[in-house]
């Protein structure tokens, strides 16, 4: 699965310090139409399970620690829920989102007015499309940013001159990995410590990302249809779909401590862990 590497010793608690979440509760999602291959809105949600997976991983991001603010749901936009696609926050400053699909163009406000409301006043609204963290990852050395179903090449440069930082475009060919978040995760984003299933990229993006992370955990296909890379890293716990299981021992290998997660109503609409929780750097 990844190329062999013993276990580091890790400092409490510099290298996983408290972190600030911001997660919509599921209150109005529904599966009504299909914008990428997970969703079939033949397949109906239970909404009252919905809830309680997503209050369950909201409450195991407290009881480690973290903080989790709550973006207030909104009937008609049932794809709120997933937080993470509505910003990219790096320092205080905010990217906001403007999404490729009408059924989400909405969402866009909702985010923009909660960060204008809590403070964030260096925003800026996007001129191309990209939806948050969806398809940008931070790590201490790049923004990396994901294109081909989604997020416009254009959003990148844009990205790059708003936060001042060195973006790495990288091309999604599998239309089930349709942002990065899906393809992609950041274990430590001190230490520039990736995991990510190759084939979802081209091959010249799977050479970039072999160049910049050589030792990187290389996921199982098993593990990236369980969506197992749409998780969150607070650079010792992992908290990942619990459907990713071949995942769970290299990730200890590794000094990690994988939580397992079941989302499974929310992946009937393309996301999980990942999706559901946007960072408030």
């Amino acid at each position: 699965m990844c190329s062999p590497r013993a276990r580091r010793p890790r400092e409490e608690p510099s290298l996983y310090a408290a972190r600030r979440f911001l997660m919509c509760p599921p209150v109005h999602f529904r599966v009504t139409y299909s914008i990428n291959p997970w969703m079939d809105p033949a397949k109906p949600v239970d909404l009252p399970l919905a809830v309680a997976q997503w209050e369950d991983l909201r409450d195991r991001y407290r009881a480690l620690g973290h903080t989790v603010e709550e973006l207030g749901p909104v009937p008609g936009l049932p794809d709120l829920v997933y937080a993470a696609n509505g910003a990219t926050v790096v320092d205080g400053r905010v990217l906001g989102a403007r999404f490729a699909h009408p059924e989400r163009a909405g969402e866009a406000a909702v985010h923009r007015d909660w960060y204008l409301g809590h403070g964030y006043t260096e925003l800026h609204e996007p001129v191309h499309i990209n939806e948050g963290e969806g398809d940008f990852a931070v790590t201490a050395s790049w923004l990396l940013a994901g294109r081909g179903f989604r997020s416009s090449p254009l959003s990148h440069p844009e990205a790059q001159e708003f936060f001042g930082r060195p973006v790495v475009g990288l091309d999604l060919v599998d239309p089930r990995y349709y942002h990065l978040d899906t393809a992609l995760c950041v274990l430590d984003d001190a230490t520039d410590e990736v995991m990510y299933y190759p084939a979802a990229f081209s091959p010249g993006s799977r050479a970039v990302l072999a160049r910049l992370f050589p030792d990187a955990l290389l996921a199982e296909e098993a593990d990236a249809l369980a969506l197992g890379l749409n998780a969150v890293s607070d650079g010792h716990h992992v908290l990942l779909p619990q459907g990713a299981a071949g995942l769970f021992g290299p990730l200890r290998d590794r000094g990690y401590e994988p939580v397992p997660i079941d989302l499974t109503e929310l992946l009937k609409g393309g996301g999980s862990v990942k999706c559901c929780t946007a960072e408030l750097r």
